[in-house]
């Protein structure tokens, strides 16, 4: 017999006394530490887009941990056929079609120090200058934040609701 087993699933049931949206709170802090901790930085306009926020569901809470940044799967999963070939990292439950074929960006889409900055090839012509990218590798920073931690995680959790409980 386990000590206080009756008020534990009296507790349990009524979730009288038990706020999980504050252990799983807890839990998803720690994933976005790490995110913003490995969050490659050029002017740290990603990093401080790394937000979280806990869903109550009708039979679950829900920790996440995401960035607004429409750039921001270029950078987790990597462009063109430098992404493909350096993905490791990345979650294996998704599918990543990488272009092959170069491209060009506008220099009113990019800062030139960040074109020289990975060498881009660059030409000029009437409509301005234009750099050549054949995309960059990926630079995972969300998915092993939460991957690499799970354990962790669920410690966490765990300890908070040992606390309420």
């Amino acid at each position: 017999m386990i000590q206080g087993e009756k008020e534990l699933e009296k507790a349990l049931r009524d979730k009288e006394g038990i706020h999980m949206e504050k252990a799983v709170a807890k839990g998803i802090l720690l994933v976005q530490e790490n995110a913003k901790s490995h969050c490659p930085v050029h002017d740290g306009e990603l990093k401080r887009s790394i937000y979280i926020d806990v869903e109550a569901k009708e039979d679950s809470v829900e920790g996440i941990c995401y960035t607004n940044k429409k750039y921001a799967p270029f950078v987790e999963f990597g462009t063109g056929p430098k992404g493909q070939e350096n993905h490791e990292g990345i979650s294996p439950d998704v599918t990543v079609a990488y272009t092959q074929s170069p491209w060009w960006i506008h220099e009113s889409q990019i800062d030139r120090e960040v074109a020289e900055k990975y060498h881009f090839f660059g030409i000029d012509t009437p409509k301005g200058r234009f750099y050549q990218c054949t995309g960059q590798p990926a630079k995972p920073f969300l998915y092993p934040a939460l991957k690499d931690h799970e354990d962790e995680v669920m410690r966490i959790v765990r300890e908070e609701l040992m606390k309420q409980l």
